[in-house]
């Protein structure tokens, strides 16, 4: 089976240990991040200055929301349960998060299957009232899907790694993945509780052909109005990850491709297996 070198879900997650480390008196500004892991059968453990901040992150899972101080962070992937992070990382990354920003960093398959990383800044603006804005995200191994409402074509012609919205009435919504141009779920169909003043990001990963695939969600609430602060958002519609390192560092409680200016990603010392 190839390992995965590309287990970028939880990096960030990782640098939220510097937050627990930096004097509270410090004022710096700071990014709002989500991570969501969509690789499949890759758990890894997550380190940062040398210490791990995240155990055991695994496939189908979201993390955050976290505010990490904005600037460059140097992270070290390893096998789960490597001990100690001893040995070579399968990936060695620094990150620049970018002050003030709401950025959801994804580690998925391309539409070929290979493991990559996508960074995307999430739409937190307000919600008209009565309305909630949905965000599907197509970063599965797979080709081009409709997104069904309640059984009819809602969002159409999606292809792997981007992102199409909507803001719709609150309410229950039953959401399912198919391939463009049929109704015949792929994913789903899956109930969506969308309250109002909210947004709900919708990841569609793994892939089509290991027949893994499923949907990763998380929300972020309080967008009645002009957001102030850091909104609150939980993981919703996948198994939860209650890894100790988020406790541990104190986190609360997410398709535009960020660009380089906005948040650098720069890998090195990649190797595969």
């Amino acid at each position: 089976m190839r390992r995965l070198t590309l287990a970028l879900g939880g990096l960030l997650t990782a640098c939220a240990a510097a937050v627990a480390t930096a004097p509270a008196a410090a004022a710096q500004e700071t990014g709002t991040v989500h991570v969501v892991h969509g690789i499949p059968d890759t758990p890894v453990d997550v380190y940062v200055d040398g210490q791990r901040a995240l155990d055991d992150f695994t496939f189908g899972t979201a993390a955050g929301p976290v505010d990490l101080p904005a600037g460059t962070r140097t992270v070290a992937i390893f096998p789960a349960d490597a001990a100690d992070g001893s040995g070579d990382p399968l990936l060695s990354a620094q990150a620049d998060v970018p002050a003030g920003g709401d950025v959801t960093l994804a580690a998925h398959l391309d539409a070929s299957g290979s493991p990559t990383v996508t960074a995307f800044a999430d739409d937190v603006s307000a919600v008209p009232a009565g309305q909630a804005r949905l965000v599907v995200r197509h970063l599965a191994a797979a080709p081009a899907v409709d997104v069904l409402a309640d059984g009819s074509p809602a969002l159409t012609g999606l292809t792997n790694p981007n992102e199409a919205a909507a803001e719709v009435p609150a309410g229950t919504l039953s959401a399912a993945v198919a391939a463009a141009g049929t109704t015949e779920p792929v994913i789903g169909p899956a109930d969506l509780t969308l309250a109002e003043g909210t947004a709900t990001f919708v990841h569609a990963v793994g892939s089509l052909e290991a027949g893994n695939l499923r949907l990763v969600t998380f929300t972020v609430e309080g967008l009645h109005s002009a957001p102030a602060g850091v909104p609150a958002g939980a993981p919703s519609g996948a198994p939860a990850d209650d890894t100790a390192g988020w406790s541990t560092i104190g986190a609360a409680t997410g398709l535009v491709l960020v660009g380089a200016a906005a948040f650098g990603l720069r890998r090195t010392n990649l190797r595969r297996s």
